[in-house]
């Protein structure tokens, strides 16, 4: 269960597009049957709960839908009917999310954490598009892909006008040390990308594969911490540790969404279940079972990264070889252990209700089960 509640970030945010005042508390399952590993005392500060979190963000990111918006549209229709089938189609808004309570929490009020929480969620948007195309993915969340209904030239293109319109958008902060951190961003996620179709169908190592979900999921959540702190005026320390934080929660949300990729039904995760595996990418819980399995183990797990198939080896036979590896295991402690490296970076920071609140979000990250 999350620690002081049980209210899924899903359907909180999809409150918070309808601008609700009202919230349902759902039970939020731990996927896979695994357990937290008991976590120590940061403080006397009790972790917030679901419903504290949703209290406390929801004008804000209402804030934001509606910018998103404004920032969506254009004078080419094809691109607004992109952005807003995009937008439509939901998402957990965690790295606004993130930006929020990282201002809130140096105590910034003012607008600029609407605007960039409008253009982290743009580069987050503008980075899936470009993925489902590169990986040929047919579906996103439960809904058909935006490329499969426009095409990839089309889907393309809104990608690229959704990057210059996030920087657009960044402009009005009138701040160098804002842009020279989306240019950044930008260009260790276009880095990430090339590297992983550089090592598709290759078993990569465990140093090679947190590099890659730093630089293509990671570095997003860290920089959205660290615009949130630059908004604050924050020094030098408060940036790295707000860094950190959102460093290690964006690699704890990776690999969970790794491990769901494999672990999940189709149903719940609104695409193809390991899609991963068949489009030849190793994920931690599989270099787990290549590094630790039989011989026999990694020739049929090399097989599906060559075949880009399950053809000669079944799903079901992938998933009992990490079943007998205890590798789905091994890859949660790994996210639980992320998960506490960024509760512990949150030490230095003064108790506040929206610190309280980021302690909250590694265990929603750690249990969600999509």
């Amino acid at each position: 269960m999350l620690a002081g509640g049980s209210l899924s970030f899903v359907p909180l945010l999809s409150r918070v597009k309808r601008a609700s005042q009202e919230s349902t508390s759902q039970p939020q399952q731990m996927h896979c049957r695994i357990k937290h590993r008991n976590r120590r005392a940061l403080s006397t500060l009790a972790i917030a709960t679901a419903r504290e979190v949703f209290d406390l963000l929801r004008d804000d990111l209402v804030a934001i839908e509606q910018e998103l918006g404004r920032d969506a549209a254009s004078s080419v229709s094809t691109i607004t009917e992109i952005a807003e089938y995009l937008r439509e189609g939901g998402g957990k808004r965690i790295r606004p999310s993130l930006l929020l309570l990282s201002a809130h929490t140096l105590g910034y009020q003012g607008n600029g954490a609407i605007r960039l929480g409008s253009v982290v969620e743009m580069v987050h948007t503008a980075t899936l598009v470009h993925d489902d195309i590169i990986d040929g993915a047919d579906t996103r969340r439960g809904r058909p892909s935006a490329n499969t209904t426009w095409g990839n030239e089309k889907c393309v293109l809104a990608g690229d006008w959704l990057y210059m319109q996030a920087f657009k958008v960044a402009i009005e902060e009138k701040s160098l040390r804002v842009l020279d951190l989306l240019i950044g961003l930008t260009q260790q996620m276009v880095e990430g990308e090339l590297l992983q179709i550089q090592k598709l169908g290759k078993a990569v190592s465990e140093a090679e594969y947190y590099d890659l979900i730093f630089r293509k999921t990671a570095c997003l959540f860290s920089v959205s911490m660290r615009l949130g702190a630059v908004l604050a005026g924050a020094t030098e320390a408060q940036e790295t540790t707000l860094a950190t934080y959102g460093r290690t929660v964006g690699l704890a949300f990776q690999i969970v969404d790794d491990v769901l990729d494999l672990t999940a039904t189709e149903e719940v995760l609104g695409k193809p279940v390991a899609s991963d595996l068949r489009e030849g990418k190793a994920t931690l819980a599989v270099i787990h079972s290549i590094d630790h399995g039989t011989a026999a183990d990694r020739q049929k797990i090399q097989r599906v990264l060559d075949d880009r198939s399950f053809e000669r080896v079944s799903r079901e036979q992938i998933q009992q070889i990490l079943e007998r590896n205890g590798s789905v295991e091994y890859a949660m402690s790994v996210a639980d252990r992320y998960a506490e490296q960024s509760r512990q970076a949150l030490a230095p920071l003064p108790d506040s209700e929206f610190k309280r609140a980021l302690l909250w979000v590694p265990d929603f990250v750690v249990a969600r089960d999509k």
